[in-house]
């Protein structure tokens, strides 16, 4: 059987997209103030700020490739420099990456920042570019009180050439910097990403499924699942991770197609939020409800409606001699198991039910897990 991951590098974080959907916006603005500062042959300075997951880093290495291919500034081309500052999160770190860059290696020892600082300056001047600094998670290196965002910001006065800077961080990080620093940015040299939201993460989905997958081996409805199951934190990066997992997991079973199965084991492992002692604190009502649910959900379906889940709801009281609920009572069940996190209610269009999902893990774990609460120990058939 043909593999369903084709090319499974580009589901990887530090794979950098052709395009980036969902950001078109921010990328468009990014762009035009780089390109149109540095056209005029000044510097640029900016800070990136987003949650995890928000686009952050590939908006960062997208904007360095198009500039190196497409900018120059006063005849100098753009050549990008990306810095981790977690794993790198001290002035001199920092800085030996930075000389590695422009081509210069130094002992991680026995030279002060000073030095180094020289060194790269003759690095630049053996091999004159228009360097675009980029320093993600700079929190990290604000933290421990860097002169090194300074200096970068201010290389023409300090005589280092012409760099521009690119920060990015989680929070605004410029009021924990010097008044100097913090001037080179200015008001609007700022720009925040938002959360995605459920219909951007399917847009990217859709994008990267066709770059990673076999043709045939998705459907729409799974990459919607995918985008409703991480929409709640907006996190791309987790997005991704669901359908690298759920790819994996349906061609171990031999399966030639993702199914809604695969995506909820995908996200049980990766992010397993149904945990048995919410189990263990439900109603045996609110059990029977989640029982009914798992069984409708077996399969590939990745949601029911309402109405089909409450049947297979009445049907399993019915074999634990319940007595079924009425549908008032059934849906206020519902909305009680939603609070608690087990269920996803999917609102409808006008005239229509609304649908019932579960994305925790898949159904049929969920069905053994609920039939060992309802069930007296050593009732179970074998």
């Amino acid at each position: 059987m043909p593999p369903i991951l084709v090319h499974e590098e580009t589901l990887d974080p530090g794979y950098v997209p052709p395009s980036l959907p969902g950001r078109e916006r921010e990328y468009r603005t990014l762009e035009e103030r780089y390109r149109t500062r540095l056209g005029r042959g000044v510097p640029y300075h900016t800070l990136v700020t987003g949650g995890v997951g928000s686009g952050k880093t590939a908006l960062a290495r997208r904007l360095s490739e198009d500039l190196r291919q497409r900018v120059k500034i006063g005849g100098l081309a753009v050549h990008p420099l990306y810095v981790n500052c977690w794993r790198r999160a001290s002035d001199r770190t920092v800085l030996l990456d930075l000389l590695r860059g422009v081509g210069v290696s130094l002992p991680d020892r026995g030279y002060g920042l000073s030095e180094m600082l020289d060194v790269f300056e003759q690095g630049i001047r053996r091999d004159p570019r228009h360097l675009l600094v980029v320093l993600d998670e700079v929190g990290a290196l604000v933290r421990q009180g860097t002169k090194l965002v300074y200096l970068l910001s201010r290389a023409r006065e300090v005589g280092l050439g012409s760099i521009s800077l690119l920060l990015i961080a989680p929070q605004d990080v410029l009021p924990f910097l010097d008044a100097a620093s913090r001037s080179s940015f200015g008001v609007t040299h700022r720009l925040h990403l938002a959360p995605y939201d459920a219909p951007a993460l399917e847009v990217l989905l859709s994008v990267r499924a066709k770059q990673a997958l076999r043709p045939g081996s998705f459907s729409p409805e799974v990459i919607a699942q995918i985008a409703k199951s991480a929409a709640g934190a907006g996190d791309a990066r987790f997005a991704l991770e669901v359908l690298s997992s759920a790819a994996q997991a349906a061609e171990s079973a031999g399966r030639d197609e993702i199914t809604a199965e695969d995506i909820r084991a995908a996200k049980g492992s990766i992010a397993p939020t149904l945990t048995e002692e919410k189990l263990t604190g439900l109603s045996a009502t609110a059990l029977l409800v989640l029982l009914g649910l798992a069984r409708s959900l077996k399969g590939s379906r990745t949601n029911v409606t309402t109405e089909k889940a409450r049947q297979a709801y009445a049907v399993v009281a019915e074999e634990h001699g319940a007595k079924p609920m009425s549908r008032v009572t059934f849906w206020r069940t519902v909305k009680e198991l939603e609070r608690d996190g087990l269920v996803d209610v999917e609102a409808a269009a006008a005239g229509q039910s609304a649908r019932l999902a579960m994305n925790e893990l898949p159904a049929s774990t969920l069905e053994l897990l609920v039939e060992e609460r309802i069930q007296p120990p050593g009732s179970r058939k074998r």
